[in-house]
């Protein structure tokens, strides 16, 4: 992204989703700052991707000038103006449209085709899209340095890592990810709100509904980050991203809960320093941050009151009630395509958690289950990723429907 420019063309993937959405209304804010004198650029949304909600996508884009959009599912109508339709649509938005800046989040394996598109053109990306880095991460950061594109991170944890790194290195690491970890770096640690089931024991757990495992206590979410938030799954496909983004090694990665939600990362440096990076719980500000950086701008939400905070609480995780941190642990020693198949099982079982065909707690059976039965290959490249997902889908399919078998006593699949 070139500061000196006077407008900044940006593509949103995933635009009508919550990150898509609340990165729309960072972007007015911004240029209303610019308006107004008090912002150096102004910001133009050149393109507009969704899977299927068409209705919503055309609304955005009448909203935002008429830019060109992308809809995944063909038979979906839209009344955009210039659309694009089919799977490979926000791919082929990405390499036709000229931007600066691509905001991937599209959510699930889903996005990886259209993001990785953007690293091989050299754009910008805005990532909030963890699956792009949990099922290719070492093929994402390898285009990455080779085309000299730039992993901006959306996720609050993500930013909170990588606005302290800004502040706690020398010139050099003051960058943009991918990078290499700061000299003294002990450990990086992400912090997690804990989900709405922090303290329930085993048995409450396996009764437990989908309705509530919606209600997030401190933040708000599309459905599959919010029950990844609920089980934890999130931590573990965040601890694996920032394995890539940082290239830290597993054993320095590490994960407190902290349920206000309001320090969202600590660097623990080798000589005993803490560095921690708070903010307001809202995903507003991690992603001005990337829209703007490495420029500040006046914050599209209210001002962190510290003086209101009573307290800040911090523990670990129950990892016997809450396994899905050691699942991904347990992926990043496995490497190639374990990665991939524990995202797409769990995309899986988090659909048929949210259908109520399966219990909470059958979410990491089910993916542990499919990462001992995936093949690992030789060689691991875009194919056969893509091959360990598909084969990662069916087997969770099967695994859900075994439960389902047993628990009505209907023939097993």
């Amino acid at each position: 992204m070139n500061t000196s420019d006077a407008i900044t063309r940006v593509i949103v993937l995933g635009a009508t989703g919550s990150i898509g959405t609340q990165t729309l209304e960072v972007i007015e804010h911004l240029n209303t700052l610019r308006d107004r004198g008090r912002a150096r650029r102004r910001y133009q949304v050149v393109g507009l991707a969704a899977g299927s909600r068409g209705a919503d996508l055309a609304a955005l884009a009448h909203r935002f000038g008429d830019p060109t959009v992308a809809i995944a599912d063909r038979d979906i109508p839209c009344t955009a103006k210039r659309v694009l339709r089919g799977a490979d649509a926000p791919e082929r938005l990405v390499r036709e449209t000229p931007c600066d800046l691509v905001v991937a989040a599209m959510v699930g394996a889903a996005g990886l085709p259209a993001t990785l598109e953007a690293v091989r053109l050299g754009l910008d990306v805005a990532l909030a899209n963890k699956e792009t880095l949990v099922a290719a991460g070492s093929l994402v950061l390898a285009e990455a340095r080779a085309h000299g594109a730039r992993l901006l991170p959306l996720d609050s944890e993500h930013s909170g890592i990588w606005q302290a790194m800004c502040g706690a290195t020398d010139p050099a690491h003051a960058c943009a990810p991918p990078n290499a970890p700061p000299r003294g770096l002990r450990r990086l640690v992400l912090t997690a709100s804990g989900g709405p089931f922090r303290g329930r024991s085993a048995d409450e757990l396996a009764r437990v509904t989908p309705e509530e495992a919606m209600r997030h206590p401190t933040w708000r979410m599309g459905p599959k980050n919010t029950i990844d938030s609920a089980t934890l799954m999130n931590k573990g496909l965040e601890l694996i991203e920032a394995h890539w983004l940082f290239g830290v090694p597993s054993e320095q990665l590490d994960v407190l809960v902290h349920p206000q939600s309001i320090v969202h990362a600590l660097l623990e440096l080798t000589d005993g320093s803490v560095l921690a990076q708070l903010g307001a719980t809202s995903m507003k500000g991690p992603i001005q941050w990337a829209l703007t950086f490495p420029d500040r701008a006046e914050p599209p939400v209210p001002m962190l009151d510290l003086a209101a905070l009573a307290r800040l609480d911090f523990e670990p995780p129950d990892h016997d009630r809450f396994p899905a941190i050691g699942l991904a642990r347990l992926a990043m020693q496995k490497g190639g395509v374990a990665p991939a198949a524990m995202n797409a099982a769990n995309e899986i079982a988090v659909r048929a958690f949210l259908e109520k065909t399966i219990r909470f707690v059958d979410i990491p059976e089910i993916v542990r289950e499919v990462m001992e039965s995936v093949a690992q290959p030789t060689a691991v490249d875009l194919n056969a990723i893509g091959m360990a997902d598909a084969q990662a889908r069916e087997l969770a399919q099967q695994r859900t429907q075994r439960r389902v078998a047993a628990r009505t006593g209907a023939p097993r699949m």
